[in-house]
């Protein structure tokens, strides 16, 4: 088995992270005739506020990885990778809000809710969950049953089952204790579906 060292994973990462980053950048970049028909300037604004704000990028980077042990390049995953980072994000910009966790900062800036308004973060958050699923919709390498098996593994891990739910069950026990099981229960559903999508998605592409 090969080994890597922690400096060069870590370079490994970034450099993957840039790459996710720059492909973010053209998903959420607004060309004029768009901004002239029918996209809001303030919200695709907010938007890229808060995907655009840095962040390791660790989820899409595990959607290349495992993408690569099925000999899958990284540009026919890219649009994957994207939406979940869309998602991750927008589950940061919802958690940061006065009714959740009331967070001023996030990666060192203002959140969006501080930075533009309580309304346009909901929506911001809104557009990004909406617009993962655009993305894995319109991937051109992937067959129509790569991409239901997709979306739907994708909705499950975000929604009620996955990260959502997770959210109830950390918010509900905030001011209560809770076992091991039910802590073990919060993180798999709240952190681990996601991740375990990011795995999951590579061999089904």
């Amino acid at each position: 088995m090969n080994h890597i060292s922690s400096a060069d994973f870590l370079t490994h990462l970034k450099k993957t992270g840039d790459m996710i980053s720059a492909h973010l950048e053209q998903v959420l970049s607004t060309p004029e005739s768009d901004v002239a028909a029918s996209v809001p300037v303030r919200l695709i604004e907010a938007m890229r506020h808060g995907v655009l704000n840095g962040g390791k990028r660790l989820r899409p980077f595990l959607v290349l990885e495992t993408a690569q042990l099925f000999d899958v390049e990284p540009a026919a995953v890219m649009n994957v990778a994207a939406a979940l980072e869309c998602i991750h994000c927008y589950s940061l910009i919802h958690d940061d809000l006065p009714s959740m966790d009331d967070d001023d900062l996030r990666r060192g800036k203002p959140t969006v809710h501080v930075a533009f308004d309580e309304a346009t973060a909901i929506l911001a958050g809104d557009a990004l969950l909406t617009l993962a699923f655009d993305l894995v919709a319109q991937s051109s390498t992937l067959d129509p049953d790569q991409s239901l098996s997709l979306v739907r593994a994708l909705s499950q891990a975000a929604g009620l089952h996955g990260m959502v739910g997770g959210q109830i069950l950390d918010l509900e026990h905030e001011h209560q204790s809770a076992d091991a099981e039910m802590i073990t229960q919060i993180h798999a559903m709240k952190t681990g579906a996601l991740i375990r999508f990011a795995c999951e998605a590579g061999a089904i592409c």
